[in-house]
């Protein structure tokens, strides 16, 4: 097993990254803190190489700048498991805003990426395997249960904290070349660049207040004055969530944010008549409340008519039925996570409109996207 540096000084850092240089890809993970907050915070970095292993203490580190230049260097892949949320942490860190402030071509990814869970998709894995399950399944080895319940931000971490957060990367480094050499047989590897190559995108990893109604379900059913309301209060939560740092439901909760939309108070009384609005936010924000329904109101011209859902027609059912019958046959025959090939919602999207934008780029096009589209004008 590789050696273990604990690393908490500069001195401690140049020689850890020192001896994680000597390899061409480095095994990622990160513990973080977000329950009390917008943004997440910090706490651990830990990466290890097949011959080191490195715990960073970012909360005792002042200066980090010479860890974020060792991820930048794009001639060293980065291993993650289910990558999305350690980049967004990383990301987020990485940036010299530090928050929200740098735009989203601004944002640093620690790239290339290679993700084990969709490498091991790829290989007929289920899509969403866990670390510890695939461990078990690729190198025989099993686990201890994870610290879920663990307060990272708090010194001195225990010996047991430390052994779960080793060993989040410590194997991590030995599946990388199981998984590789598995795809470069499989003729899979190509498959893995593109798919990891998504993750590269920096609009994955924040969000515009202007773009925050897109979170929200059911909006195509509101009148236009409604929808525009949500909009922006959506917007406000939002922009509200990232300048407090507070996560956007101790803002405004889904439930009251819709119950304004749909209500449109334009009085205190109506505003106050709304049960889900506790009496200390009606004091506080009233005013703007009262205000974004107003500009609601006034933006509804800009806004389509409400589209009320259709049900399905029956042989439209039937088709998606089959599709989805075949994209699961072709998974079990390739050996690959159907979700991978195609989702549900490809199909639905196919059937329904005719489009089949995600079935007709890269890999898939080839692999099973055109024969799709064919079964489902058939």
């Amino acid at each position: 097993m590789q050696p273990t540096l604990w690393i908490s000084t500069a001195a401690e850092l140049e020689q850890g990254l020192a001896l994680l240089s000597r390899s061409d890809f480095v095994a990622l993970d990160t513990e973080f803190m977000r329950e009390r907050t917008y943004y997440a915070s910090l706490c651990l970095i830990q990466a290890a190489t097949p011959d080191a292993c490195v715990v960073i203490d970012p909360l005792a580190l002042r200066e980090l700048q010479p860890l974020w230049q060792f991820l930048s260097d794009r001639s060293r892949v980065k291993v993650l498991h289910a990558a999305r949320q350690d980049l967004e942490v990383l990301s987020l860190a990485m940036s010299p805003a530090g928050n929200s402030a740098a735009t989203s071509e601004a944002i640093p990814i620690p790239g290339p990426i290679f993700d084990t869970q969709t490498a091991a998709g790829l290989l007929g894995h289920p899509a969403q395997i866990g670390y510890a399950s695939l461990v078990a399944e690729r190198l025989g080895h099993t686990l201890p249960k994870g610290q879920t319940r663990t307060d990272w931000s708090r010194r001195p971490l225990s010996a047991e904290q430390l052994t779960y957060a080793v060993d989040d990367v410590r194997y991590l480094a030995l599946l990388y070349p199981n998984l590789l050499e598995a795809l470069q047989t499989a003729g899979r590897r190509q498959w893995q660049q593109e798919e990891a190559a998504e993750l590269e995108n920096p609009r994955l990893y924040r969000v515009d207040p202007a773009d925050a109604w897109r979170r929200l379900k059911g909006l195509d059913r509101l009148r236009p004055e409604q929808r525009a309301t949500a909009k922006l209060l959506a917007g406000w939560r939002e922009s509200r969530a990232m300048s407090k740092d507070r996560p956007r439901g101790w803002i405004l909760s889904d439930e009251s944010l819709r119950d304004i939309a749909e209500r449109l108070p334009t009085t205190l009384a109506a505003l106050e008549a709304i049960r889900s609005l506790s009496p200390g936010f009606i004091e506080k924000r009233a005013d703007e409340m009262l205000a974004l329904v107003a500009e609601g109101l006034s933006n509804a011209a800009n806004e389509g008519p409400s589209v009320m859902p259709s049900r399905p027609e029956p042989e439209q059912t039937a088709r998606v039925t089959k599709l989805m019958a075949f994209v699961r046959a072709e998974g079990a025959r390739q050996a690959i996570a159907p979700e991978l090939l195609a989702t549900r919602r490809d199909a639905e999207q196919l059937v329904f409109s005719g489009r089949s934008d995600h079935l007709l780029q890269g890999w898939r096009r080839e692999v099973i996207g055109e024969r799709l589209v064919a079964l489902a004008t058939s």
